[in-house]
């Protein structure tokens, strides 16, 4: 009885076929945030997961396909941690500063204003917006933790969506530093604290 062929990229059963887009999405998305979209190249994913470039192919059936799949799982692993964050019952500042500092060290090595502009230009419409759901989830997250803060008195009353979108470009003015100013934090945690007490005075009215 003849073999029947399998698809060309196919991988093998035994392979486990999760496990290798798992594998695939996880390395990919390592390089992107290295090297940057333009940088990377279908083949160089490959030669990191040890698959052939057919396999990487029959998954991703484009570079920007595998790109946007990897900044969407990326938005939404930070969301996921920020919202575990956010739904304890410890102090709104306590949880700002827990967040900045998983927001920090899970963008430690990405220039975040670059690296969006770069998606814009790379990404369809259709992309684009969906990278905006994924963000806008995270920025809802942030936004009903500082609407109950106001609602308990802890905080003053203002506009929440307007906290939420400072607080979050507050984190990108790590962007904005050289790399001496940078190396005078003694760790990510330190910086968040400076940045948390900052945003915190403004907010709670230096209480």
């Amino acid at each position: 009885m003849k073999k029947k062929q399998r698809a060309l990229g196919r991988p093998r059963k035994e392979q486990g076929a999760m496990a290798t887009e798992e594998i695939i999405l996880h390395t990919a998305t390592g390089l992107f945030l290295e090297k940057g979209f333009q940088h990377v190249s279908m083949d160089d994913v490959a030669k990191k997961c040890n698959v052939t470039k057919a396999t990487v192919y029959y998954y991703y059936k484009t570079k920007t396909d595998l790109f946007m799949d990897s900044m969407i799982k990326l938005m939404v692993r930070i969301r996921e941690r920020s919202s575990a964050i956010l739904s304890t019952d410890e102090p709104l500042k306590t949880q700002l500063f827990q967040f900045a500092s998983a927001h920090l060290k899970a963008t430690v090595d990405i220039d975040i204003n670059t690296f969006m502009k770069e998606a814009k230009i790379t990404l369809s419409q259709e992309q684009m917006e969906e990278m905006k759901k994924a963000e806008d989830a995270l920025y809802n997250e942030l936004e009903s933790a500082l609407t109950r803060s106001m609602e308990r008195g802890e905080i003053r009353k203002c506009n929440p969506r307007l906290a939420t979108l400072v607080f979050v470009n507050l984190l990108t003015v790590k962007n904005s530093m050289d790399e001496s100013y940078q190396n005078s934090f003694d760790s990510v945690e330190d910086l968040a604290k400076e940045l948390v007490d900052f945003y915190w005075n403004g907010l709670a009215g230096g209480n």
